[in-house]
């Protein structure tokens, strides 16, 4: 119909002409409430956003005297948070005199560097922040 006949009955109706497609032959417009419209495409916008999984940060923090079946463990729970998609950060937390050896938590680092190797690559290279030692770890 033509825009002044469908400007009218719209008025008629105490609605809005609202103009869906603007480029199309001829233009396609819609009568509405124009609220209702705008209500609807932000509930619509809302709901993708919810759904969208934002990556997290998980963070394992042990000192440098951690055994290896607990290391094993860590590494376990690391490839689960990988492969959900989050990033894993590993600290080695140094203390008192443990700050005079920071090889054994660059040897730890290593170690959770090789169990990864097929699941994840390094995303920052491990270094040294005060007393703690940090790496971290995205999927491949």
């Amino acid at each position: 119909m033509r825009k002044d006949e469908a400007l009218r009955k719209a008025n008629e109706m105490n609605m809005d002409l609202v103009v869906i497609a603007e480029k199309a032959q001829p233009p396609v417009a819609k009568i509405l409430d124009f609220n209702k419209f705008l209500y609807d495409e932000r509930k619509k916008a809302s709901a993708i956003k919810a759904k969208s999984k934002k990556s997290e940060l998980k963070e394992f923090v042990f000192g440098p005297t951690i055994g290896s079946g607990d290391i094993d463990f860590r590494v376990q729970r690391a490839k689960e948070f990988l492969e959900e998609g989050n990033r894993v950060k590993i600290t080695v937390k140094f203390k008192g005199r443990e700050n005079e050896h920071p090889e054994v938590g660059f040897d730890k680092i290593n170690k959770f560097k090789e169990e990864l190797k097929d699941v994840a690559r390094v995303e920052s290279e491990p270094r040294r922040a005060g007393s703690m030692l940090t790496v971290t770890f995205v999927k491949l």
